[in-house]
């Protein structure tokens, strides 16, 4: 947990440096920057990721998945640092939506790896493990593009940050790949078999199989009630949450009057103080009260996803700074309770052999619904009002109510769904041992 965490955390760094390089571009003569083009920066890769991750997680409930992650992090690595010689817009928008790829094909590799290492009791803390270091990483590539980008200009920030994901992927080549189901199977002691030869990547009719076998898996995966409710709820809330991650240091500069180059690293303080202990919380209490709240790894992030989004709502009335930041930290960290658990219980529904491409889809949504258009929103919406991001915050907060309230449906299935996947190897071994 702790390796696969080091994959997200570099890979949110190479995502987020562009969120704390906002104003040295804008005053880069040669790129003409303006907001909308900030908020094209910052979705550009959603064409790339949309396309790439569901069969990145068709693909990884079938071949080495820690093999893939390795590779992964070496050709995102090499995309963030060339960025650093993009002499214009176009050129800097085709790198970063190149790196696209990155997230769309760790993403189901990485929480599919968590499922058949962790037993479904430990599971909250294991990805609790994992999100923390995602934050670290929403954190210092914020508050690093802001210090580097202020004292050594852009280039230097994507340079800079280009360079120690090398060492990661070679821990990555490193990591045992376990056989699928393994924590399922372990925890009711069914026999654990050795993980089959993955057949070659690209053998004859490999596309027609693989479209084959994404619409069978898709059938699969939408026909479980709670993922139905899941991708729904957290598409609409990861809208809200990513026009304002994406704009909140323009938000403490023109609202709040913070100094430029300081804003990012208050973001930075921001997501580590509160995002760190909020997810270590959280995956506690994924874990304490799974068997004493019912759908308990739903309930948990809904009620999380009301209080958190209430503080920040709060936070945009008109307050000061020494009022507004406060009530975010705290805020950020009860949001960020709900992620780990959310996480969990998803594994928890989905068969072990479709987790990949279960994740996939998850991404797909929370990618392509959610993340996707809030950045090209926030900005011009912004604009409409003056520059005013305290109010283009108001007006996208509604949906992440809206996504908690959906979460909030989906206990109602969850544990009636994950019963049925111990079901299944239970009825697996009766028939292995009978006569």
């Amino acid at each position: 947990m702790w390796l696969l965490g080091l994959v997200i955390m570099i890979d949110q760094i190479d995502q987020n440096i562009v969120r704390g390089v906002v104003t040295p571009l804008k005053d880069d003569p040669h790129l003409h920057m303006t907001d909308f083009k900030i908020g094209l920066l910052l979705s550009c890769f959603v064409v790339v990721n949309g396309l790439i991750t569901v069969p990145a997680g068709y693909l990884a409930d079938r071949w080495n998945r820690s093999r893939t992650i390795g590779n992964t992090i070496v050709g995102w690595s090499g995309l963030t640092a060339l960025t650093a010689a993009m002499p214009n817009f176009g050129g800097l928008l085709a790198v970063r939506s190149a790196l696209g790829f990155g997230q769309a094909i760790t993403e189901p590799s990485a929480a599919s790896l968590i499922g058949d290492f962790y037993t479904h009791d430990t599971r909250g803390r294991a990805f609790s493990v994992q999100q923390c270091l995602y934050f670290i990483g929403f954190g210092v590539g914020i508050g690093l593009g802001g210090i580097v980008g202020h004292l050594l200009g852009w280039r230097a920030a994507f340079l800079i940050v280009g360079t120690p994901g090398v060492l990661i992927a070679v821990l990555a080549y490193r990591l045992r790949e376990p056989a699928r189901g393994e924590a399922d199977k372990r925890a009711v002691g069914a026999e654990i078999e050795a993980e089959p030869e993955h057949p070659p990547l690209f053998e004859r009719g490999f596309v027609r199989e693989m479209w084959r076998g994404l619409r069978a898996d898709a059938r699969t995966i939408l026909s479980i009630t709670t993922m139905r409710y899941a991708l729904v709820g957290v598409a609409s809330l990861l809208f809200t949450i990513t026009a304002v991650a994406a704009a909140l240091p323009q938000f403490y500069e023109r609202q709040l009057h913070v100094h430029k180059g300081t804003a990012e690293g208050l973001v930075a303080v921001l997501v580590i103080v509160g995002g760190i202990p909020g997810v270590m919380l959280g995956g506690r209490f994924a874990d304490r009260y799974m068997t004493r709240v019912r759908g308990a790894r739903m309930a948990i992030p809904a009620y999380c996803l009301f209080v958190g989004n209430g503080l920040f709502v709060l936070s945009y009335l008109k307050a000061p700074f020494a009022l507004a930041f406060p009530l975010e930290v705290i805020g950020f960290g009860i949001t960020c309770m709900a992620i780990p658990a959310l996480r969990a219980g998803l594994t928890d529904a989905v068969p072990h052999n479709l987790r990949g491409a279960g994740f996939g889809f998850f991404n797909l949504a929370s990618v392509i619904l959610g993340q996707g258009i809030a950045s090209l929103v926030v900005f011009p919406l912004a604009g409409a009002f003056g520059d005013n991001f305290r109010v283009a915050f108001l007006i996208l907060s509604p949906p992440v109510f809206i996504g908690a309230w959906i979460l909030f449906k989906a206990r109602d299935h969850l544990d009636e769904d994950a019963a049925k996947i111990f079901q299944a190897i239970v009825t697996a071994m009766q028939q292995a041992d009978a006569p």
